[in-house]
């Protein structure tokens, strides 16, 4: 697991200690007061700056720059190669010492014996600096990618480079531009107001979080529009895969995604396939079991997003949910196909002892197999357009452009009429109905036998809302009681909204420990 430096002083866990020359321990507290006192003095001509050590450069302690500039704009980080290495495995291979032996751009003058006859006798040791620069690429497609330079020695403490340095080693060729238009460029970005937009702006955004979260500060996402936190949280999470730290920022978007609570659930349950592959990289379980109860209640509706987009391991899961959400309905289907009425005498009801009993069974399983059996294919072929033939009996055109392709039939989901059942009372099958079906039979039709029907309806339909208990759980942590719309009657069904808040599919998928990918 990686550690981190405390949030308010990241600097205090990597602060080197200064020379004995520089802040002896040993100093008596006459000596202190009277160096505190000269702290507050500058000579004539002198400069009170005070180099920065914190967050985004560390001038003191800071052994590795990132340079992340496009001649507009730029951003310069000085920053550590023990939190850099702990975070990202893009680091800990680049600043390692095989990555600095085999040339790749790690060495510095530390090992050139003639850079170390320079250092004046008596000096501050040398220490190694890495210098990392943002490659945008050659084209629009390409992924910019840090590259990595050769490093410089510098006087430790310092913050400028010793004279004499050779040009930096490119490990990449660099795009065909002159020398000096590049350097005109750099020079400009320098004079960018801070307040002009530029076009790379969310490139800036991304690293910028990225290091910050390296450092436990909080990474600058929208608080308050969940579909702008959510685009700005892909995008970060997509840079932290490239450079192997998604096990750093993953904590952090999930913490930040999970503030919205209620929100957070209603945007999921509109694009359960985009925030199930959000979840998996954010190594989120509560924003992956979420999204993954909505795509396998709605599988295979989500199908075409997600294959090929997310790992085996996940479109595995999926399957296996749906495997295990099918047998369970079959299950069920099976029991209410079975359900039957008793008479006063308990006998099991026949057309010969209980006609408008028999009648009101007969009505429930119709109901039920119209519902549960997907609509037949159509039989009439689509009509083509006209065509006439000439004298040579080939045919010519009449400049009408071909028929389109029927659309493709939307994919049958049973979800809805397990829902209706759940729900049992006027969601189905009600005093419209009844009265419609009885009327069928005059000889039948009175409002006695009204009420009887409805009363043995009734009946059946308590018997089958126990029946499909199991599918009604419901393992989201969405609110199910309110704002997710109505249902819509089916064949055969009478009106009203289905229970379950209105969601066309079931929510009893349950999502384990040891259900997670990312857990193997």
């Amino acid at each position: 697991m990686v550690s981190y430096p405390d949030s308010q002083g990241a600097e205090r866990s990597l602060a080197i200690r200064r020379p004995p020359s520089v802040a002896p321990s040993h100093h008596s507290s006459r000596a202190s007061t009277s160096r505190r006192h000269r702290s507050h003095r500058s000579q004539f001509g002198g400069s009170s700056y005070q180099p920065q050590n914190e967050f985004p450069v560390f001038t003191h302690t800071g052994n590795v720059e990132i340079l992340v500039s496009n001649g507009r704009k730029e951003e310069r980080y000085l920053l550590h190669k023990l939190i850099l290495e702990q975070c990202s495995g893009f680091f800990q291979a680049g600043l390692s010492d095989e990555w600095a032996n085999a040339g790749e751009g790690g060495s510095s003058q530390a090992h050139n014996p003639a850079a170390l006859a320079r250092i004046p006798q008596g000096a501050a040791p040398e220490k190694k600096l890495w210098r990392y620069e943002l490659d945008w690429g050659k084209d629009d497609g390409e992924m910019p990618m840090l590259i990595q330079k050769k490093g410089q020695a510098t006087i430790f403490g310092g913050d400028a480079a010793p004279p004499g340095q050779p040009p930096a080693i490119r490990n990449k060729p660099p795009a065909p531009q002159s020398g000096f238009f590049r350097s005109m460029a750099n020079f400009s970005s320098l004079h960018v107001p801070a307040s002009q937009n530029d076009p790379n702006d969310d490139t800036f955004r991304d690293y910028d979080n990225m290091l910050r979260v390296f450092y436990n500060y909080p990474p600058t996402l929208d608080p308050i529009n969940i579909a702008n936190a959510y685009v700005e949280c892909k995008s970060l999470l997509q840079l932290a895969d490239m450079y192997d730290a998604l096990e750093v920022i993953g904590p952090r978007v999930d913490h930040h995604l999970l503030r919205f609570q209620g929100r957070l659930w209603k945007q999921i349950a509109k694009y359960p396939p985009s925030y199930l592959k959000l979840g998996y990289m954010a190594r989120s379980k509560a924003i992956f079991s979420e999204a993954m109860v909505h795509v396998v209640g709605q599988w295979p509706q989500a199908m075409n997003q997600l294959r090929g987009q997310t790992p085996d391991g996940v479109l595995d899961l999926i399957e296996d949910k749906v495997d295990d959400l099918d047998e369970l309905k079959s299950k069920i289907e099976g029991k209410l196909f079975r359900l039957t009425l008793t008479t006063s005498r308990g006998e099991r009801v026949t057309p010969s002892n209980g006609w408008l009993e028999w009648m009101a069974m007969s009505l429930f399983r119709q109901w039920l197999a119209e519902n549960t059996t997907p609509p037949p294919a159509p039989i009439l072929k689509s009509p083509r357009a006209p065509s006439s033939r000439n004298g040579n009996g080939h045919a010519t055109s009449n400049n009408e452009p071909p028929p389109l392709p029927p659309a493709p039939a939307p994919a049958f989901n049973t979800g809805r009429v397990f829902r209706l059942t759940g729900a049992g009372a006027q969601t189905y099958l009600d005093h419209a109905e009844c009265k419609r079906f009885l009327r069928l039979s005059p000889d039948q039709y009175n409002r006695e036998n009204l009420k009887r029907f409805e009363k043995r309806v009734d009946e059946i339909k308590n018997l089958a809302k126990d029946a499909v208990k199991p599918l009604m759980r419901n393992f989201l942590e969405l609110d199910l009681g309110h704002g997710q719309g109505q249902g819509q009657s089916g064949a055969g069904g009478g009106g009203g909204g289905m229970g379950g808040g209105g969601l066309p599919y079931l929510t009893c998928t349950r999502i384990d420990v040891q259900d997670f990918p990312w857990e193997e």
